[in-house]
């Protein structure tokens, strides 16, 4: 497909023809899911304690669950994202954009950040408890401080809703870029180039492994790599680390690139068996070098730390593209149910962290098999935020804000207006 055949699906602000793109909307909210499934991984990973919730159980399948699917559910969420921000961009304008963006991001980080702190805090010392049968001593809390590392610079703790984060830091570096190519580019030729080079690289078969190349090189020359974690998490500074920088800035800057031609996303579709044999392969080649019980040692100079750099960036985008393109190709039809689960999962994700928290100390005494710990932590969970978006959030003002409309009531008419997916 030429870069010129490709634009035509540019002319729809939707997708493919002018249908709503059903697949996306699926593959959004499923990644906000997995993120539920992998932190309720984290109290059963084998070797150090990384996690508030000390369980004595672990599980090396569980270990595997959490190192796969922080391999891509970050980098796909935010291609994602910024596949739907260049529509709603050239759809609705800028100032648009920004007031959206504001209500449904902004807003959400600045008022949910501090109940969602106190809860967080209040669900540590509750599994602290639980797991030593008394609250923390003075002396016991300066010893855990003295083991803790040096603080970043501008320590902040994000907590989960760092991702809304980095969508502003994101939104605003496309927002400048995007004025200062149009201020310079007045003929349009630059734009028609990396339109063009954005074409070939999609149409390419050995399109993973080109994007992979930035996140292997901030892996070996950002600084120092744990490299089981991949892109380790910014949730402690107000400044990202050059991994997640560059990774999710690369993720977010290609799709809202690849809307331009939104026509080129029907290669995913139709190349997701490759795409997800590349994937498992990439995938269980790093398991190989690295191990499935993860490691907070920083990487060694060495072939085989050269070897997982590039394996991890090509599993991330051969995941994403596979995932993707699975969607696309399966689940792409209008369905009443996805579609609650996409509405729905923007909550879920905002108020999980806690919640599960809280279940995983409740379930620490019991002498279960991990994997069967996490199932009825998650078998609670899910029905208890379903039933809260259903109830406070989904026709309240709650849900305007996450979702960009408040759900009518049953009987009356939905909004005929097309309204944006909140990333």
């Amino acid at each position: 497909m030429s870069a010129q055949k490709a634009s035509t699906g540019a002319a729809s602000n939707v997708g493919l023809n002018g249908q709503r793109l059903h697949g996306l909307d699926a593959v959004r909210g499923y990644a906000l899911l997995l993120g539920i499934v992998y932190h309720a991984t984290m109290a059963y990973l084998p070797g150090p304690q990384l996690w508030p919730v000390i369980d004595p159980h672990r599980s090396l399948l569980l270990s595997g669950l959490f190192y796969v699917s922080h391999i891509f559910r970050m980098s796909t969420f935010f291609l994602i994202a910024g596949f739907f921000s260049h529509m709603v961009v050239e759809k609705r304008g800028v100032k648009a954009w920004v007031k959206d963006r504001a209500k449904r991001i902004a807003v959400p980080l600045l008022v949910g950040w501090p109940i969602l702190f106190g809860l967080i805090v209040a669900a540590t010392l509750l599994g602290y408890v639980v797991s030593t049968g008394h609250i923390p001593t003075a002396t016991e809390h300066a010893a855990a401080a003295a083991k803790a590392p040096k603080p970043p610079p501008l320590a902040f703790p994000l907590t989960h809703l760092w991702f809304l984060y980095i969508l502003l830091w994101l939104y605003a570096a496309t927002l400048g870029l995007r004025a200062l190519v149009l201020k310079l580019d007045t003929g349009g030729r630059l734009r028609a180039g990396v339109d063009a080079a954005i074409a070939w690289v999609v149409e390419s078969p050995f399109s993973a492994f080109i994007l992979a190349v930035p996140a292997a090189l901030v892996f070996l020359f950002g600084g120092p790599w744990r490299e089981w974690f991949g892109v380790m998490t910014p949730d402690n500074s107000l400044i990202p680390n050059a991994e997640a920088a560059v990774a999710y800035f690369t993720a977010f800057g290609f799709g809202w690139l690849v809307h331009r031609q939104s026509g080129l996303i029907g290669i995913w579709a139709r190349r997701w068996p490759l795409n997800l044999a590349l994937a498992v392969a990439s995938t269980a080649a790093s398991l190989s070098i690295v191990g499935v019980a993860p490691l907070l040692t920083l990487a060694q100079p060495g072939w085989a730390t050269v070897a997982n750099a590039g394996l991890y960036a090509l599993a991330t985008w051969s995941w994403t593209f596979a995932v993707i393109g699975l969607a696309l190709r399966f689940l792409n039809r209008e369905s009443p149910a996805r579609r609650y689960v996409a509405d729905s999962s923007y909550w879920l994700y905002l108020i999980h962290l806690p919640l599960v928290m809280a279940l995983q100390a409740a379930v620490v005494k019991l002498d279960l098999p991990a994997e069967l710990k996490m199932l009825i932590v998650l078998a609670v969970a899910f029905p208890l935020m379903f039933a809260s978006y259903h109830l406070m959030v989904r026709r309240t003002f709650i849900g305007a804000i996450l979702n960009g409309r408040r759900v009518p009531k049953p009987g009356k008419a939905a909004p005929v207006a097309y309204m944006e997916p909140a990333e």
